[in-house]
């Protein structure tokens, strides 16, 4: 499988998502600069996190404008897979790939830990491997990961299944000290409505592999491997 990860200015953990991709489970990985206006041929793009273009103005109000984001929108709408993690979140909300705003995190702090998340919708892409309910152990990095979006599109997340994780504690109860950042109904990650863009704010490529004492992180990207195997066999038939 071909992963394409996007490199914008700023980016800073575009080569950890590649070794990730790469080392760990297993596939090819290509760098794809934001200049570019083609994907080539790719099975799954990750919009990696860190400070495209200093996060200026918003976070990834710059970055949604970056050539190649014409056609990482497009793939999205023929049903590629595209995982945005972090900054990469940030970038698929401001490019309307996925619905609602990030607000500047309670307390107006930089927060940088290890947090629980409990994974809400296991059938998807993106969380095929894990459990409903399961609680992932994930770090997150980031200033803006307060996740903010209006009454009428929260209710429509809720029914759809759309929240993929929220934050919570180590027993899965979303309480109010479980939620680093004040996001919305504990918000951590969700989905676009056809299922194949997630955005997420804490990091799944920094806690991948044995070597880090935390393996959770290896889940999301085992199921995105397991996810785009199965349709290249549903392609076959």
């Amino acid at each position: 499988m071909n992963i394409g990860i996007v490199v914008f200015p700023g980016s800073n953990c575009d080569r950890d998502c590649a070794y990730v991709a790469s080392d760990v489970i297993g596939q090819s990985a290509q760098f794809i600069w934001h200049q570019e206006t083609s994907l080539g041929e790719m099975d799954a793009i990750i919009l990696p996190g860190g400070f495209s273009y200093g996060d200026y103005l918003r976070t990834g109000a710059i970055a949604h404008l970056s050539p190649i984001m014409d056609a990482v929108k497009a793939f999205a709408k023929q049903g590629g897979l595209v995982l945005g993690i972090c900054n990469g979140f940030q970038i698929l909300l401001e490019s309307g790939l996925l619905p609602g705003a990030m607000l500047r995190n309670r307390g107006l702090s930089f927060r940088c830990e290890e947090v629980y998340v409990r994974v809400e919708n296991a059938e998807t892409p993106f969380t095929n491997q894990c459990h409903p309910g399961q609680v992932l152990k994930i770090p997150i990095a980031h200033a803006e990961g307060n996740y903010y979006t209006d009454p009428v599109t929260l209710s429509s997340l809720q029914a759809n299944a759309q929240v993929i994780f929220r934050y919570c504690d180590a027993d899965g109860q979303s309480t109010g000290p479980s939620n680093p950042n004040g996001s919305l109904d504990h918000i951590a990650g969700i989905r676009n409505a056809a299922g194949n863009v997630l955005g997420m704010m804490p990091h799944p490529e920094r806690c991948a592999e044995r070597a880090l004492n935390n393996t959770d992180g290896f889940l999301v990207f085992q199921s995105m491997v397991a996810s785009l195997k199965t349709q290249a066999r549903l392609t076959a038939r």
